[in-house]
């Protein structure tokens, strides 16, 4: 599998797909959903510049030090000295079912089950996902929020609409009404957001940098002392 993607004979995403396959992820369980990684930082720009370097994330570090700022934090936090439990950087994980809900809110039979995970109702709206740019500055704001992507941000528009009406509320700032997923502004369609998401997966950059990520993931950096290099250990 490694000589085929390293020959280009597998894409990005089918690369990744047969990994978190191997790692035991898979479609029927929540808490083991394949877990795919923001590729892109760029979510203001009218045009996206696939050849510029500067419109992609650092792959070589975990969701919650995407933002450099957060990482003396997330060091302090790990030197807590408190006895009880091992030390880690993060009290959440990059996936969970909570998750993977959150994302598929709007897609059936996942909407059902964010009803019932919080208890008989949606959740507030200010904390549903309703904005792409919007999720990814919660990246950049809050060093709690360390979710990773799901497959679905690569080839499945239909998540991103709210084709069956639900009433998921107004935002409390603006009072604007939770629908259709906002896109980032380079974007036109939903169709054309996972299109160009898609090329963002199969580009240059992320082929050269992709492995990076996967050390994180699924390699090396998972535990031990190289975890902890890398400011990777999870509780």
């Amino acid at each position: 599998l490694l000589q085929k993607w390293v020959l280009r004979e597998i894409s990005n995403f089918e690369y990744l797909m047969q990994l978190n396959t191997i790692a035991g992820r898979t479609y029927n369980d929540l808490s083991q959903y394949p877990v795919f990684p923001w590729i892109l930082r760029d979510y203001v720009s009218e045009t996206l510049d696939l050849t510029d370097p500067a419109v992609f994330r650092d792959l070589s570090k975990p969701i919650g030090v995407a933002n450099e700022r957060h990482a003396r934090d997330v060091k302090e936090n790990f030197e807590d000295p408190t006895g009880t439990v091992d030390k880690f950087h993060y009290g959440t994980h990059y996936s969970n079912a909570a998750g993977v809900m959150h994302y598929l809110i709007r897609t059936e039979p996942f909407t059902t089950l964010h009803i019932q995970l919080q208890s008989g109702r949606f959740d507030c709206s200010d904390r549903q996902f309703h904005s792409v740019p919007a999720a990814w500055q919660a990246r950049m704001e809050n060093p709690v929020d360390v979710k990773e992507l799901i497959p679905e941000f690569f080839y499945f528009p239909e998540f991103l609409e709210n084709q069956n009406g639900f009433d998921l509320g107004c935002l409390q700032l603006s009072n604007e009404k939770v629908g259709d997923v906002v896109l980032p502004r380079w974007a036109h369609s939903h169709e054309d957001f996972i299109y160009q998401h898609r090329k963002a997966l199969e580009s240059e950059y992320v082929s050269a940098h992709l492995h990076e990520w996967i050390d994180l993931i699924f390699g090396y950096k998972q535990r031990g002392p190289a975890a902890v290099e890398a400011l990777n250990v999870f509780y």
